[in-house]
């Protein structure tokens, strides 16, 4: 479970460093040298083990669940630069509910009431932080945002799959591979030299993402996917420090009465599945 929760703060200094490139870089090339750097970022590891600790059991597995990452970073990509960072991760966390729908009907996996009602606690929270901001703004990037996450669901659910049989590094290693692949020809359609800074953002990205995606599967490969989903509501947390330290978006009394709903969730849920 703590796989997970670190998972959720890594990739939130992931978001606010990926959002400020795309402020001034297209979002398909963002994706693209994200990625790139995400395998730069794993060279060291690869050449110490040896390419053959990294040979994928199932190699077809890893690249379906690459291109369905693809098809979800694309939509996530094109709305990022538009929605401030606390937003996007309350649309976002309509995809916990789509993981515990499939994990129970894919991977026959059992859902308690607990894990429902933790769930629903730190959705509630999630609402009152989003309710007075719906103003309709976000338009269609809100909805390019919220088709990502049924998409990005059916990836994670893949890669619970893949911890049954495949070591984590194999599995975030072949994500970055396969994903770089199939973002080159959008990344190209607009490309421009980007500066230092963002260099050493995408640098930054690189060892952010690898080490975000490490911390997730490690947690889906010690627990119930289904079992974790109540903690990515602590991103919303995560996200509104990003969001003020890196944007200077004070968060609201709604932002910071919500993010204590969304902590109490968790904390009950952590200490639910502990004592199980």
């Amino acid at each position: 479970m703590l796989w997970v929760a670190l998972s959720g703060l890594v990739f939130s200094c992931l978001n606010a460093t990926v959002r400020s490139i795309t402020l001034s870089l297209d979002p398909f090339q963002a994706q693209f040298l994200r990625y790139v750097f995400g395998i730069v970022a794993l060279l060291p590891l690869v050449l110490r083990e040896g390419l053959l600790a990294y040979r994928p059991v199932n190699l077809s597995g890893q690249l379906w669940r690459g291109a369905v990452h693809t098809v979800g970073l694309t939509l996530w990509f094109i709305a990022l630069p538009h929605l401030g960072l606390a937003d996007m991760t309350a649309i976002g966390f309509t995809g916990p509910i789509f993981i515990m729908l499939g994990a129970s009907w894919f991977l026959g996996e059992k859902m308690r009431a607990d894990r429902w009602i933790a769930a629903c606690i730190g959705f509630a929270g999630v609402l009152v932080v989003v309710a007075p901001r719906l103003s309709g703004q976000g338009g269609w990037y809100a909805l390019a945002m919220l088709a990502s996450c049924p998409v990005f669901a059916a990836s994670f659910l893949m890669t619970k799959t893949l911890t049954r049989y495949e070591k984590p590094g194999v599995i975030v290693l072949w994500q970055a591979i396969s994903v770089t692949a199939l973002s080159l020809p959008l990344g190209l359609l607009h490309w421009s030299a980007p500066t230092n800074w963002q260099w050493l953002g995408f640098a930054m990205a690189g060892v952010l993402g690898s080490l975000g995606q490490y911390c997730l599967t490690r947690g889906f490969r010690s627990a119930d996917i289904s079992a974790t989903q109540s903690l990515r509501f602590l991103d919303l947390i995560w996200a509104s420090v990003m969001g003020w330290l890196v944007f200077s978006d004070v968060p609201s009394q709604t932002t910071l009465l919500g993010a204590l709903v969304i902590l109490a969730s968790t904390i009950w849920i952590a200490r639910r599945e502990h004592l199980r």
